[in-house]
């Protein structure tokens, strides 16, 4: 969590850009007002110049030189004039740029703000999800596991399930865990009257052909977000982490079967794009915060809309490990996983985009 001076910071900046830009309006207005009281003050030196020339020529030769400063007087109000017309449109000109230069600082400003709450979703689940990868590798060196796939009778297999069903209990961040034999076939999972899945075959799964060729049981292998099939887990979304069950537990010993482990997803991620803090003003211009995978799909949406359906591709010959961009309407701001401790991370990004002011 930020602590206050971090959280401030941004909010101070943006406020001293808007009073720039209400101040440079301001000045802009009070230009204008007087260059057109300066046009009115000419007119009417100019409609003076007129009746004095009248009344010159009236005056015949007596009058000749009172022409002559009738003259000079519109001359110089015509000056005046022109002068007061190039000033209106330097300051038009400068104030324009004026604004446009507070307008990028503030989208700067903006920018830099999202892609920080960007890193901050993706930094978060990438240290839920490095928890993750411990679990499975530990849970995979239980006895009641090794002894299962070792001697799959109904005892064994009795106490494997049991012994997940505890796991799970203390850990309700999981929809449910397998166990599974080298083919493919699982033995026993942590909640089979809830999930019939029992003798079901999850051998044509990435994620468990990868994991049949761990070296160690050191190794993990993580899936993609996505449904795993209907009537596994009640279509309800999942990301499977997985390790190896070796002979003995011994991280180096004959592979036995996998353990496997789904992540309740939805709930969990959907807990951290929307938990980011907003402000007002990120509320008003319908900002969304979103976790993309290294498919760019959206995988997660802090208004629970496109997910598993929608992509955002960052463009070509950006820096794709963080920036920001415009794409219509759109200020698009996003930041990479850079992992936690000994978890890469998956490629993903956390992705922030709101209405341009």
């Amino acid at each position: 969590m930020k602590d206050s001076g971090q959280t401030d910071h941004p909010i101070k900046q943006r406020i001293t850009l808007d009073a720039i830009s209400a101040q440079s309006n301001e000045a802009a207005h009070h230009a204008r007002r007087s260059v057109a009281n300066i046009s009115k003050i000419t007119v009417q030196m100019k409609m003076l110049a007129i009746n004095a020339k009248i009344e010159a020529a009236r005056a015949g030769q007596i009058g000749r030189g009172f022409s002559v400063v009738a003259d000079e007087v519109a001359a110089v109000g015509a000056e005046i004039n022109a002068i007061a017309q190039d000033v209106q449109a330097q300051l038009s000109r400068r104030l324009a740029d004026l604004n446009a230069l507070v307008a990028a600082m503030e989208r700067e400003s903006t920018g830099d703000r999202l892609i920080d709450l960007a890193f901050t979703a993706v930094d978060t689940i990438d240290r839920n999800l490095y928890e993750r990868t411990c679990d499975v590798r530990w849970w995979a060196t239980d006895s009641a596991f090794v002894s299962a796939l070792a001697n799959p009778e109904a005892p064994t297999l009795g106490r494997a399930t049991k012994r997940l069903g505890v796991i799970l209990d203390a850990y309700n961040i999981y929809i449910d865990l397998w166990i599974a034999d080298r083919n493919g076939r699982i033995l026993a999972n942590a909640r089979p009257t809830e999930f019939n899945v029992t003798g079901k075959s999850v051998s044509d799964l990435p994620w468990f052909c990868a994991t049949l060729k761990q070296a160690s049981g050191d190794e993990f292998t993580a899936g993609e977000v996505e449904v795993v099939r209907s009537g596994f887990l009640s279509g309800r979304e999942t990301i499977s982490y997985a390790c190896t069950i070796r002979e003995n537990g011994d991280k180096r010993g004959r592979i036995l079967g996998v353990m496997a482990t789904n992540f309740d997803w939805q709930s969990q991620a959907n807990s951290i794009v929307g938990s980011l803090r907003m402000d007002d003003t990120m509320r008003k211009r319908n900002t969304r915060a979103l976790l993309i995978d290294r498919h760019h799909r959206v995988i997660a949406a802090s208004d629970g809309m496109g997910v598993l359906t929608e992509k955002v591709i960052i463009p070509d010959g950006m820096d794709q490990k963080s920036g920001y961009y415009i794409s219509g309407s759109k200020l698009i701001c996003f930041h990479t996983t850079e992992g936690f401790e000994t978890y890469a991370g998956l490629g993903w990004k956390g992705v922030v985009m709101q209405d341009i002011a």
